[in-house]
């Protein structure tokens, strides 16, 4: 691949391959593509938008899959670019594989792949940051803000995830344990504090064999100035990759604010109508948010007993179904949750084929919600990719802008057989405070015009 640059020799475009649909919850305006043949990356790469998401889901798979995959968009990606250039226009790619915050993920496995199809490059950055979330990275340790009081990650339950678990918050001896000791912690780059608000581009020219390099921040201003010292180096041949989490993409686009304030996103629901809810994830912060939601008026409790699954599949299926449409025509809002006791399972491997089982019951119920639906929010990540992907069936679908921080909203084409126009919430399993699925819920569902729907369907 051809050096990156952002001059005006060739265009650029930032091609995200996200590993699950969140991270798009610092921008707007710009395609999240479930599809990676050649002619959808080819509308991606061709959209007037900065940037674009091809949303892989290899979160919830396994490392060899998670490997196909990666390779098969990146080969496809390669295809698209030398279309295009082909046909005279020429697109410098500036690649980002975008994962989860609190350094759960195929790392090194999607980056390895990413340099092997669309290398060479000079070095690969890790820049975990997600100031709406409260990640910082300060000293080379990421640290999540709990009630204000910096932990560092591997103290938190996100480290003891059994798929993607890991001992340490310092990022040189994540890429130590990670990569099973190929990458030595005293051979990772460190970009600190003062490197990042300082003059780093002399360390930045200096940088070759696609070493791994670990970037501090703390807030948005510290990766927008890093990031224009980036863009001076590639303007001056250097090729980059990033792995990182959703801020820095914020600093990388610098959009403009979204043209629809989060407090206003109702104006996007369609016919004044009650959505529904699907929840998914585990963490203990969906849960809490979880219950938080189930106190707000117009709102009805819609549990997934998944000890039934497998064999009870169909029957759960067609009972929420059912019981969805009567709370519908009901005008609530069904919130349809998986039961909240923690499994244990012996291996990845069981976790994961029960986790397929789970979210597969959950999209036969999304396929067949009504028709009628003004919203949908969809809370977790996994989850929330297969809404898109295979519940609503998108190839590619907008997004609109934020709801809260960090919680991105797409709307359904208008050519959609089923929900035209649907605006979808993109909710990660672990962000916001324990009001913030409500506070979302109220923005859609509670409006006043819904409100004065309702009534006169009561009088009626």
């Amino acid at each position: 691949m051809r050096a990156a640059c952002w001059g005006n020799a060739v265009e650029n475009k930032i091609i995200v391959i996200d590993d699950d649909p969140t991270g798009s919850q610092t921008v707007h305006g710009c395609l999240l593509l479930t599809r990676w043949d050649v002619d959808t990356l080819s509308e991606g790469l061709t959209d007037a938008s900065p940037l674009f998401f091809v949303l892989s889901n290899t979160r919830g798979m396994d490392a060899e899959s998670a490997a196909a995959v990666t390779r098969e968009i990146c080969v496809n990606l390669r295809a698209a670019l030398d279309r295009l250039a082909g046909q005279g226009r020429a697109i410098q790619p500036i690649l980002v594989s975008r994962s989860d915050s609190t350094l759960r993920g195929h790392y090194p496995v999607e980056t390895a792949v990413i340099a092997e199809i669309l290398g060479p490059f000079d070095a690969h950055f890790l820049v975990p940051a997600f100031f709406e979330g409260g990640r910082v990275t300060r000293d080379s340790v990421h640290y999540l803000m709990v009630d204000g009081r910096p932990v560092p990650v591997h103290e938190t339950e996100f480290a003891k995830d059994s798929v993607f678990g890991y001992r340490h918050s310092y990022l040189p001896d994540y890429v130590e344990e990670k990569t099973a000791g190929r990458i030595k912690a005293n051979e990772v780059e460190r970009f600190v504090l003062a490197d990042v608000r300082g003059d780093a581009l002399p360390r930045l020219l200096a940088l070759e064999n696609n070493v791994c390099c670990v970037v501090d921040a703390e807030s948005q201003a510290d990766l927008n100035h890093f990031a224009a010292q980036l863009k001076q180096a590639a303007t001056q041949g250097k090729r980059f990759l990033f792995r990182s989490g959703a801020s820095l993409l914020t600093a990388l686009a610098a959009l403009p604010p979204q043209p629809v304030a989060a407090a206003d996103m109702s104006a996007f629901v369609r016919d004044s109508k009650p959505g529904a809810v699907i929840v998914g994830s585990h963490v203990k912060k969906t849960t809490a948010q979880l219950n938080e939601l189930l106190k707000q008026p117009g709102v009805t409790p819609l549990e997934i007993d998944v000890a039934r699954l497998p064999e009870g599949r169909a029957r759960i299926v067609a009972e929420a179904v059912e019981a969805a449409a009567a709370m519908h025509d009901q005008g609530l809002t069904p919130v349809i949750y998986t039961s909240r006791v923690e499994r244990r399972f012996e291996n990845r491997q069981q976790r994961l084929a029960f986790g397929e089982q789970v979210s597969g019951t959950l999209m036969d119920i999304v396929k067949q919600l009504p028709a009628t639906l003004g919203f949908l929010i969809s809370k977790g990540g996994i989850t929330s990719n297969d809404v898109l992907s295979d519940g609503l069936a998108l190839k590619a679908s907008r997004v609109l802008g934020q709801i809260l921080a960090g919680c991105s909203v797409v709307k359904c084409p208008d050519e959609h057989p089923r929900h035209p126009g649907l605006p979808v919430v993109i909710f990660p399993g672990n962000v916001g405070d324990e009001a913030a699925l409500a506070t979302a819920y109220r923005r859609l569902g509670d409006t006043k015009a819904f409100k004065s729907d309702f009534a006169r369907q009561a009088r009626a």
